[in-house]
């Protein structure tokens, strides 16, 4: 039986981003994307409803301030107590986890899409995702970018307007384009 490019695309394995039930999802969370922003000025409460709603995982407590920015939203997984300042965009063709109690700035963009190195594939429209997991009590500063594949250990601290293009280590503390540790 052959696979579908959703499945594809979970499995982290190359797929094709113009499949129609790909292109169905990103429709859906697009309208839902609208209801949820629309909300800006309502109580947390109102946004967790709506968090539910669409994200894999939303803990309690968990906060995400609208505007508020992803491609799909089941792929996003939020732990207890963490929170998204305003204007964070998340690239979730494949899993994104944030820890509980996790403190992300405004302006951070996470990016699970990647595109392959080959120029063919990437003109016959193929991509590929790799995951990112923010630990436990992670504070990242605002207007952060972190790359596909990047994990960043509990408690680890990312100075704002920094690249975070590799792993950080647990209770590490990073600045820069591209982040490195801070002494």
């Amino acid at each position: 039986m052959t696979r579908s490019q959703k499945d594809k695309m979970l499995a982290g394995e190359m797929y094709n981003a113009a499949d129609p039930e790909i292109q169905a999802d990103l429709l859906v969370t697009g309208a839902w994307l609208k209801r949820y922003n629309d909300t800006l000025g309502a109580p947390p409460e109102q946004w967790h409803v709506l968090l539910c709603e669409r994200l894999g995982e939303v803990g309690h407590g968990a906060v995400i301030r609208p505007p508020f920015h992803c491609d799909y939203g089941f792929n996003i997984r939020i732990g207890a107590h963490a929170y998204l300042n305003f204007n964070c965009v998340i690239l979730d063709v494949a899993e994104v986890t944030i820890g509980e109690g996790t403190t992300i700035g405004p302006a951070v963009q996470i990016y699970t899409a990647d595109h392959p190195h080959d120029p063919e594939q990437r003109q016959a429209g193929l991509q590929l995702g790799r995951p990112v997991y923010i630990g436990r009590g992670v504070w990242i500063g605002g207007g952060v970018i972190i790359l596909p594949g990047v994990t960043i250990g509990d408690h680890a601290v990312v100075g704002a307007g920094s690249v975070v293009t590799r792993d950080v280590p647990a209770g590490a503390k990073v600045v820069g384009n591209p982040a490195r540790a801070k002494g």
